[in-house]
């Protein structure tokens, strides 16, 4: 029995379609706090986000003109991933001297959205100090979080633990380079701007970027 002879072969410029699979970035809701002094950390946090190869999302994109807490978890609804960075609980230095809730409310919505829909949210706690959030929010028993120690080198070591399992797996040298690179061009995208500080829309978005291009060259 003679074997079928086969036809000619058909590669791409044959005529056959060829779709290119776009991939769609994850997104992360990071609840953090929105001052001088947490300035180096929030940049941290975009940076090694970007180095992970995910989107970092703030309140800070949030306008005006609806309810606040309707954007708010909207926005953390279209985020599979969220980080919220506890470490500012104590009582700040103006009267009457107040604790922040912000952050811990903003947790207690994920985790509530996570309770509904554990398919489509993922959160996580970050903290400073160790056995602190048994103290602070002793309903969290039982959850270990993140701790930083307020460090730049610690928000990155602790992303990349929180994140292990996902596809991008940068080194914190790595991460290092994206924060220097993007912190040497802040000053320009604050003039460019017109922003006085990173804690507004237009430069968190850029600085997002910035940081997102400098993430494609170093991690790839």
């Amino acid at each position: 029995m003679s074997a079928q002879k086969e036809g000619p072969k058909r590669g791409p410029q044959q005529g056959s379609r060829v779709t290119r699979r776009v991939r769609i970035r994850a997104r992360v809701f990071l609840n953090l706090p929105y001052d001088k002094k947490f300035e180096k950390l929030f940049l941290a946090y975009i940076c090694g986000i970007q180095a992970l190869r995910m989107d970092p999302r703030v309140t800070l994109e949030i306008p005006g003109g609806a309810r606040r807490l309707d954007r708010i978890f909207a926005l953390m609804q279209s985020c599979q991933y969220s980080v919220h960075d506890l470490s500012r609980v104590e009582l700040d230095r103006h009267r009457p001297s107040t604790p922040r809730f912000n952050m811990p409310f903003e947790l207690g919505l994920a985790v509530a959205w996570e309770k509904i829909h554990p398919e489509k949210h993922v959160w996580f706690v970050m903290e400073s100090m160790n056995y602190r959030l048994a103290k602070s929010l002793s309903d969290l028993n039982g959850t270990d979080p993140y701790i930083h120690r307020g460090t730049i080198a610690g928000v990155f070591r602790e992303l990349s633990n929180s994140f292990e399992r996902t596809e991008a797996q940068p080194s914190v040298q790595q991460m290092w380079e994206i924060y220097r690179e993007v912190r040497q061009g802040i000053p320009a995208i604050l003039r460019q701007r017109g922003a006085r500080s990173i804690f507004e829309a237009s430069a968190f978005r850029d600085i997002s970027i910035a940081a997102s291009a400098a993430a494609a060259r170093i991690v790839g």
